[in-house]
């Protein structure tokens, strides 16, 4: 892929031959625009089929998706403005559709997808197990329904064979293995309240269940299909950790990682599925990467050990890493954990970080390594700040569907509440905590979750450290935030009551504000929108701009050290750290 086309080059030969001909630079075969790659996790827009005769591609037309600017104030005498197709909630996102065009060129076959293509997503594309028909995922707007359709790649007709359906909203799945005869693959599921493997038919007749029980599976690794056996990552009995389980058609889940290796366990299985490549960590221990034999998980050679860094990390001041459950009412517990300063005297009052992220697109609570991040929690228990993270309901836990979807609409309204809980128990319980310096901060979602408590839950937190926050919903991409709070037009309470912006009036605490000007995710823009409803209600704040830097800051020599320093010293200064007797 080229200039928004596609090209095929010979091997042998080194004959190029062009594929594709963009007519517009607003028209791109092969690859996606920036909503597509960052919210459906689409980069390679093309598939080989399996007799390598032909091409499978998206073609995205963005040409009525309207611009974003971002203002590089520091390349040259004069700005430079750069401009990014971004469609915000609820207006006109890109045309994709489906082609197929022959590996040696020619005039491409559209597949008939049904429904306005700007109010459909086609989420995943593949062969269906041979080289003439493709299956495709479409999602509707609202991303509560997803159709499972197979395509002629010759005429481009379509029929769906599968339908998803969920009140709140359906996944994509890249965990569809096919059967050796294809009539049948592997489908993911919440249909009856757990995230299970379904054994689906080619003809559409045919669901089976292969993983019942009340457990999540959180992601499928291979079927055997002469055994009837799925291999699959879960973890039963604690969200914060992950483990190889297997499992024949409808039996129960057998753990095949040793009972002895506790924290979050990852395998790239071979071919046949006898070997794997293992890795393994603990939220306060490195990553150690062997290979295994599958059956009785028996190591036949380490590939990395990480020796020399585990060294380093036990010369450290440290105390293990608690984790925690947290009770928020009579029926609803949090996952947490703590880093406590090294030899903490219980009859002296520490302040409270909350480290805290809170959206459905991840989980601060797991027993995996946590590298810089870690690191820097580390040192800040150190300088004697106790630390702490919860996982609301909401977060992507292995805790059934109700859990992961009991925020759908409501954004911003129920994780600070949740999270406010947590804090308010944890203050209860602990008596070396100083309920007078709480701070919280967060980064991305966890920056606008930072808001939220802060403008929210005024007489809880006293400090907040806000990085590349959206104050506002209504100015995200349309994937992500329709995908969970609906349309604009259909929630609007929703979307106002989970802005922060609309609650700035009720700042009381110490707030810095931290966004790089160069974010193409979580536009510089929200923020300034932000300072003014602040300056508006004369509540005053600090900030830091870092000029041309991405969502991740970290473009531009030394940026992370000072970024880590900004960090650092705000809260150091504001929570007053240390014990108070």
């Amino acid at each position: 892929m080229r200039n928004n086309d596609l090209y095929v080059e010979d091997l042998r030969s080194h004959q190029i031959t062009r594929l594709t001909n963009s007519e517009s630079p607003d028209i791109i075969n092969g690859t996606f625009d920036w909503v597509y790659e960052e919210e459906l996790a689409l980069r390679n827009g093309y598939r080989w089929s399996p007799d390598g005769t032909k091409i499978a591609y998206w073609q995205i037309d963005r040409r009525d998706v309207r611009t974003v600017t971002l203002v590089n104030n520091t390349s040259g005498l004069y700005p430079r403005t750069i401009e990014i197709k971004y469609p915000k909630v609820g207006q006109v996102n890109s045309i994709g559709r489906i082609g197929v065009i022959s590996a040696a060129g020619g005039k491409p076959q559209w597949m008939e997808i049904p429904g306005d293509p700007r109010d459909h997503y086609v989420a995943r594309m593949d062969w269906a197990g041979n080289s003439h028909e493709l299956v495709l995922q479409q999602l509707n707007r609202l991303q509560n329904t997803n159709r499972v359709m197979l395509a002629d790649a010759q005429i481009g007709r379509t029929k769906v064979i599968l339908t998803e359906r969920d009140a709140a909203w359906v996944d994509v799945h890249d965990e569809m293995f096919w059967t050796d005869d294809s009539q049948h693959y592997t489908w993911i599921s919440e249909r009856d309240g757990w995230r299970h493997v379904y054994l689906a038919a080619r003809s559409g007749a045919v669901t089976k269940l292969v993983t019942p029980g009340d457990y999540d599976v959180v992601e499928l690794l291979r079927y055997d299909e002469p055994s009837s056996t799925a291999y699959f990552i879960a973890s039963p009995d604690n969200p914060t950790q992950r483990y190889l389980y297997r499992a024949k058609l409808g039996d129960q889940p057998e753990r095949l990682t040793p009972s002895d290796q506790a924290g979050t366990h990852s395998y790239q299985l071979s071919a046949n599925g006898e070997y794997a490549i293992h890795s393994y960590s603990s939220f306060d221990q490195p990553p150690t990467v062997e290979v295994v034999r599958v059956n009785d998980h028996s190591s036949i050679r380490v590939l990395a050990d990480n020796k020399k860094l585990r060294e380093k990390l036990d010369a450290l001041r440290r105390e293990p890493a608690e984790f925690i459950r947290v009770e928020i009412d009579d029926s609803v517990t949090l996952d947490g954990w703590c880093l406590k300063p090294p030899k903490l005297k219980p009859n002296r009052k520490y302040p409270l970080l909350v480290y805290v992220y809170g959206e459905p697109a991840g989980q601060t609570v797991l027993d995996r390594w946590g590298g810089s991040s870690y690191l820097w929690h580390l040192m800040m228990a150190q300088q004697g700040v106790v630390v702490m993270s919860f996982d609301n309901r909401g977060t992507p836990a292995p805790r059934g569907r109700a859990w992961r979807k009991h925020v759908y609409r409501q954004v911003g309204i129920l994780a600070p509440q949740d999270q406010a809980a947590a804090v308010r128990s944890v203050l209860a319980e602990r008596s070396y905590l100083d309920p007078t310096r709480v701070g919280i901060w967060g980064w991305s979602g966890g920056g606008s979750m930072t808001l939220n408590a802060m403008f929210k839950f005024p007489d809880l937190y006293q400090t907040g450290l806000s990085i590349a926050p959206v104050p506002n919903m209504r100015y995200y991409d349309t994937i992500y935030q329709e995908r969970y709070m609906g349309l604009p037009g259909d929630n609007a309470t929703g979307y106002v009551e989970g802005s922060p912006i609309n609650y700035a009036h009720q700042l009381q605490g110490n707030l810095l504000l931290i966004h790089g000007t160069g974010d193409d995710n979580c536009h510089y823009q929200t923020t300034e929108l932000l300072i003014n409803e602040l300056i508006r209600h004369n509540k005053p704040f600090s900030m830091m701009a870092y000029p041309n830097r991405s969502h991740a800051i970290r473009e531009g020599k030394n940026t992370t050290r000072h970024l880590r320093g900004l960090m650092t010293s705000y809260l150091l200064d504001n929570l007053s750290a240390g014990p108070k007797r």
